[in-house]
């Protein structure tokens, strides 16, 4: 009878970098009515992040917004 392989314990770190950050190449417009290519647009700049918004290539519907996260030094102008 075989032993079972030793217990490993889950590693607690998150995903690997390559799963950092996705982006959309196609989303489904309800103007269009169907899925098409998008563009990426730059709404803000944040302290924390930049926030993009995804438009329809044919109509410039918005599909949806996507916040990337970044650390920033800020230093504040008195």
């Amino acid at each position: 009878m075989r032993k079972p392989p030793p217990h490993r314990p889950r590693s607690t770190q998150g995903p690997p970098a390559a799963y950092g950050q996705f982006e959309a190449s196609s989303l489904f417009c309800p103007r269009c009515r169907e899925a098409v290519p998008v563009r990426k647009r730059l709404l803000l700049v944040l302290p924390d992040g930049d926030k993009y918004e995804y438009l329809c290539s044919f109509c410039s519907c918005s599909l949806g917004t996507k916040m990337e996260f970044e650390e920033r030094n800020i230093q504040l102008l008195r």
